[in-house]
């Protein structure tokens, strides 16, 4: 984007203005359109630009197909974070393989542990597969995870106590 306001010329001034104008009016109907205000300030910045590349020129581009333009971003980006979401519900339901023959009692207890990580908050999920079955100590799990080691430490350790409580009856 830095880019296209650093070839901005005088007579592209008008978008400034509009743009004064009609933001809080985008941003509003963004805002409508999407789950988080990140998302809707994005909607609305790349609604714009992409409007600006496809109008160059000193005059802004019809309100209307600005929101056109949000709309549709924002429906592709619902789509995304649904296909998303999909495909990590899927690769929880696969169970790894068994590496072991097991007992029916075991498997249970697999069964079981695996509930309750899925029951687990995802900051904490990840935390304790990063330790458990990843292996890594918790200078790499920060690196990974990019927080601070301490950080790491201790969603792994509240993970582990979340466990323990939602393991308690049945593990027993």
């Amino acid at each position: 984007m830095n880019g296209d306001l650093e070839r901005a010329t005088p007579e592209t001034s008008n978008w400034e203005p509009w743009l004064v104008q009609y933001a809080p009016r985008l941003l509003l109907f963004a805002r409508q359109q999407s789950r988080r205000e990140a998302d809707a300030q994005d909607l609305v910045q790349e609604a714009v630009l992409d409007c600006w590349r496809r109008r160059p020129g000193p005059q802004p581009p019809p309100l209307a197909l600005v929101f056109a333009t949000i709309r549709r971003r924002a429906v592709d980006l619902a789509r995304s974070a649904g296909r998303r979401a999909n495909r990590e519900a899927a690769a929880l339901d696969e169970l790894p393989p068994c590496w072991f023959d097991s007992s029916p009692e075991e498997r249970e207890r697999a069964r079981l542990l695996e509930q309750a990580m899925r029951a687990l908050p995802a900051i904490y999920r990840e935390a304790v597969t990063l330790k458990l079955w990843g292996g890594l100590t918790f200078v790499e799990m920060a690196e990974a995870l990019q927080i601070p080691p301490n950080t790491a430490a201790s969603r792994y350790r509240y993970g582990i106590l979340e466990l323990r409580k939602l393991t308690r009856d049945t593990l027993a």
